[in-house]
């Protein structure tokens, strides 16, 4: 059978923040964290994120082969997913999350948190409205200004990660993992503490692509991930 990906998203953004070029070769399920998306009002907790993840991969084809994406805090929720539920894995991808979230890099997203809270939701829409369409083409980056962003769970949402989800807790993990990086994504550069825990997994780089990869280039990311899907079945 096609491989079956289950997708997790990044900080402040939902499931629209992937496109539709991941379908075809793989069967997609899309997954809204707590607090974002379609559970916009939930509490973020890595628990409750367990629970979500859970319920997507109840949802899978049978018998498909089923790969879970994380990007960005996406892929620390991976990270807390696969330490407990590493059995349900046939293959696991983080994208944009190998940095261990701690020390300066940690510090620097109590800043934004911070600051996010103090100017308000609606002025950082516009701000990121603006800087996503100067980034982007309208129609690869208005489906995901259409879905808004969730800076609510923010706060709660880091302060999970940054006090619990580390590469240690994958350590013993049994199933194939691609760690997938930008080119210039500030979260590449803890790539050998992933090595150190996963001495196995695949490690590829995306040419000319920042922390959004999967929008930089979506092609490339696509790839990436269709082909290490594919090379399970």
């Amino acid at each position: 059978m096609r491989p079956h990906l289950v997708l997790v998203h990044g900080s402040r953004l939902a499931s629209s923040q992937w496109l539709p070029l991941l379908e075809g070769a793989v069967s997609v399920g899309l997954v809204d964290l707590p607090g974002h998306g379609s559970r916009d009002g939930e509490r973020f907790t890595l628990a409750r994120c367990v629970e979500v993840i859970d319920e997507a991969f109840d949802a899978a084809p049978a018998g498909a082969p089923v790969v879970l994406v994380g990007h960005s805090l996406g892929g620390y929720v991976a990270m807390a997913y696969a330490a407990e539920r590493g059995a349900r894995l046939d293959g696991l991808v983080l994208a944009g999350c190998s940095a261990t979230p701690t020390g300066p890099g940690a510090a620097a997203y109590r800043v934004v948190a911070a600051v996010t809270e103090r100017i308000g939701p609606d002025r950082m829409t516009r701000f990121n409205n603006r800087v996503l369409r100067r980034l982007y083409p309208a129609e690869l980056i208005e489906p995901v200004i259409a879905d808004g962003y969730y800076f609510t769970p923010t706060p709660d949402a880091w302060r999970a990660v940054m006090t619990h989800c580390r590469p240690a807790m994958l350590q013993g993990l049994q199933c194939p993992v691609l760690v997938l990086n930008g080119q210039w994504d500030q979260f590449r550069l803890g790539v050998r503490s992933v090595l150190r825990v996963l001495p196995h997994a695949r490690v590829r780089t995306i040419a000319g692509a920042s922390h959004l990869s999967n929008l930089d280039r979506p092609e490339a990311f696509a790839e990436e991930v269709v082909a290490f899907a594919t090379s399970l079945s």
